[in-house]
């Protein structure tokens, strides 16, 4: 790092991403401040800066101490280990700054060695103590799944029994009664169960009402007459609840059913085809419905208004993934018992393709991963009506 990069961070100040520390003796505190960074999305600690942005006059036999303390902070106080990466620089005045570079963790959730949890927060580090957070970090290592959580009070008597036997009878070729399992044990096999009580999957999937339990993992769906939300002034509303095959049914209908036809070259007496293809939207929907993250307590939002249509989903990009990424088809399961089941449920095939189909068929489509509203939005510009063709409302 130049000392002209160091000089415009130090200008900027304290942020989640860079933090200034005149000295540093403890090697506990270190590791605390390693661990929130590993927590969060890394950063650097600049040791031989002032809270007010001056130089604490840092010695080469100061690097050498501090050089031993990151090494130990790092491999010792810090579970899993991490490997922060030093960096000395000159400052104008003579003195030395040292930069440790912490970059964000693979192997979440970081503990100190007392298995405190660190997570930035802004400028500064807590511990991260609400159950929501811990379960965050624990399922971006990969540990917990939102898909895989008991959802108390739904048993084998909320089993919408004849949906299951269609479900059965149509992917297996066999009826129950010819399977030899009891249905709780056949369930608890299928990963939708344990200890006789559904886990989240199991009841979006098989519940008679998952709502009962689940109120909040349903779709909101709105449609405003103009380009935003307005409080009292809308075309249509609908709370769109049920088990997930019959959510993403609904509000594909809700959609279809306010947005317009076109006739393009087809007769008068054809019928319209959508603006937005109905293709676009099976792949959209599916994706949020089957990718949200439901440790998050809310609901699926669509919006529908008179120049776009915004499908608003629960938790950002789980992990490493970007927006470049999934234009590319890559994917992340967050909820793999959910998906493995969505393929034989609704039109997902579960192995990335969705949003290049989508962008394929209509590339009017933005995106935004909005990690402080903890959000994924996907937004479908509508187009103007063709000058000249007749549109359906």
């Amino acid at each position: 790092m130049e000392t002209a990069e160091l000089l415009e961070i130090i200008g900027r100040d304290e942020d989640s991403k860079h933090q200034f520390k005149a000295n540093v003796t403890n090697g506990i505190a270190l590791a605390q401040e390693m661990v929130a960074f590993s927590n969060s999305e890394g950063g650097a600690i600049f040791i031989g800066v002032s809270n007010d942005g001056t130089f604490s006059g840092l010695t080469r036999a100061d690097m050498g101490r501090l050089n031993q303390l990151v090494s130990n902070a790092g491999s010792q106080q810090v579970l899993p280990p991490v490997n922060p990466q030093t960096e000395n620089i000159a400052t104008p005045d003579g003195c030395l700054v040292m930069r440790i570079g912490v970059p964000k963790g693979i192997s979440k959730p970081y503990m100190d060695k007392n298995g405190a949890i660190w997570i930035k927060n802004g400028a500064d580090k807590r511990k991260a103590t609400s159950r929501e957070e811990m379960q965050r970090l624990f399922q971006s290592a990969g540990l917990i799944h939102g898909d895989e959580i008991p959802v108390a009070g739904l048993n084998i008597a909320d089993l919408d029994t004849d949906y299951f036997k269609v479900f059965w009878k149509r992917n297996f070729s066999e009826s129950l009664t010819d399977y030899g399992l009891s249905l709780p044990t056949l369930l608890k096999n299928m990963n939708l169960m344990q200890d006789g009580i559904f886990n989240v999957s199991g009841a979006l999937l098989f519940a008679k009402n998952p709502a009962l339990k689940l109120p909040v993992f349903i779709v909101k769906a709105i449609a405003f007459p103009g380009k935003e939300i307005h409080r009292t002034d809308y075309l249509d509303s609908q709370d769109i609840a049920g088990k997930i095959g019959d959510i993403f049914q609904k509000s594909m209908g809700f959609i279809l059913g306010n947005i317009r036809y076109i006739q393009r070259k087809q007769g008068v007496n054809a019928p319209g085809k959508p603006e937005i293809p109905r293709v676009v939207l099976e792949e959209l929907i599916a994706n949020a419905l089957i990718h949200r993250d439901y440790f998050v307590s809310a609901p699926v939002k669509i919006f529908i208004f008179s120049d776009r249509v915004e499908i608003i989903s629960p938790g950002h990009l789980p992990n490493n993934l970007t927006i470049e990424n999934i234009k590319m088809g890559n994917s992340n399961i967050r909820n793999p018992i959910l998906a493995s089941f969505a393929t034989k449920i609704l039109p997902y095939r579960g192995i990335g393709s969705g949003i290049i189909r989508a962008l394929k068929e209509y590339p009017a489509i933005d995106f935004r991963d909005d990690r402080d509203g903890n959000r994924f939005i996907v937004t479908i510009l509508r187009k103007e009506p063709e000058v000249g063709r007749r549109s359906l409302e």
